[in-house]
């Protein structure tokens, strides 16, 4: 970006992003918890859609998403994709149009209504610190999951801090084997470089997103599965 684009770009973001995210937050957050008490999962769905593309929309974060034919939006996908960025949440809830549930680390539920309404949605919180724990979270999860919800994982386990792939966890595949859904792959791209992790330096940019081609496991794929969540890495690494 600009140098003194940039530059112009810092009292923006403090006088207005940063206070509108907030705002926008709590208000959504609410409309979340509501609808989702009243009318369920999907309903709720519908606020954190317009959470999402608000607070794109006001921080100037422009998405181009491509691969769009490769999957249905009205279908249900274990959605396995790359994590460079807090950008990276809304980005795909704003624009992927498949009504996500996130499986997120236990932390959050703590964050006064951000927690509350992540549980109307029907996300599953997990205990990242311990494995066994976190798999029996995902498979008590899936129950309360309507018949269009896709679930979505940050293979990583973690944010990239500089962009690279990082080693796959094996929770999402082993959810995939369990369900019977095939899997998504996505890769996210340059979000770090408009939000990188660990800071607030916030700048206007493009973020791409590819989908690619799903995959449907097999019985048989557990017997090889390192060598299935190698592929699908490389198919997410390809176009970073």
């Amino acid at each position: 970006m600009n140098p003194y684009l940039k530059k112009a770009y810092q009292p923006y973001k403090w006088l207005v992003v940063a206070p509108f995210i907030f705002v926008n937050t709590a208000a959504m957050g609410l409309l979340c918890i509501l609808s989702g008490l009243v009318l369920g999962q999907d309903a709720a769905d519908i606020f954190a859609v317009i959470w999402s593309r608000a607070c794109c929309g006001v921080a100037l974060l422009k998405v181009k998403l491509k691969g769009s034919k490769n999957y249905n939006r009205n279908s249900a996908y274990v959605v396995v994709a790359n994590h460079q960025s807090m950008a990276d949440i809304p980005i795909i809830h704003g624009f992927m149009g498949l009504k996500i549930k996130w499986v997120m680390k236990k932390e959050l539920d703590k964050i006064p209504i951000f927690g509350a309404a992540c549980h109307r949605l029907g996300c599953i919180f997990i205990d990242r610190s311990d494995s066994r724990a976190a798999i029996r979270s995902i498979r008590e999860g899936k129950r309360t999951l309507t018949e269009n919800s896709s679930v979505f994982f940050f293979a990583e386990g973690t944010r990239s801090r500089n962009g690279r792939l990082l080693p796959f966890k094996k929770g999402a595949f082993i959810f995939a084997l369990e369900t019977g859904l095939p899997i998504l792959p996505v890769t996210i791209k340059n979000s770090f470089r408009v939000l990188p992790s660990d800071s607030l330096d916030l700048t206007p940019g493009t973020i791409d997103v590819f989908v690619h081609a799903p995959v449907r496991l097999k019985p048989s794929d557990g017997d090889q599965l390192d060598q299935v969540i190698t592929d699908i890495r490389r198919t997410i690494a390809r176009p970073l």
